[in-house]
């Protein structure tokens, strides 16, 4: 009964850092873009930096066939778009002020954040 216990709270704490914790690696987004991958159930990278006050061209790619992946949202910038299926989808974000600014499938289980600074 103890063995049951204590592993139904490791798989607590699992779940915990998962969704809540966890924060991938930002990657830095420069003067060329970035390809966004939708794959798997995700957006990879899922969190990029951009420079503050200058408008950035965003690449998504989504080879993933869930219906849910085909919304891209990013409520603060007002931008709704569909992504096709294997092929290149340019986003084009205006300059933006420091922030964070979180984008999302419809139902928000694909989930990303732009940071800007």
């Amino acid at each position: 009964m103890m063995i049951i216990n204590l592993m139904g709270l490791l798989l607590i704490g699992l779940i915990v850092w998962w969704f809540w914790l966890y924060k991938p690696e930002e990657t830095k987004v420069g003067e060329q873009g970035i390809i966004i991958t939708v794959e798997n159930g995700t957006y990879s990278p899922s969190r990029i930096s951009v420079a503050a006050g200058n408008p950035v061209e965003i690449n998504f790619l989504r080879k993933d066939q869930s219906p849910c992946s085909e919304t891209l949202l990013i409520p603060d910038l007002q931008i709704s778009d569909l992504l096709p299926h294997n092929k290149l989808k340019t986003i084009q974000l205006p300059a933006m002020k420091a922030g964070s600014y979180d984008f999302h499938c419809q139902m928000q289980m694909y989930r990303g954040q732009i940071t800007v600074q």
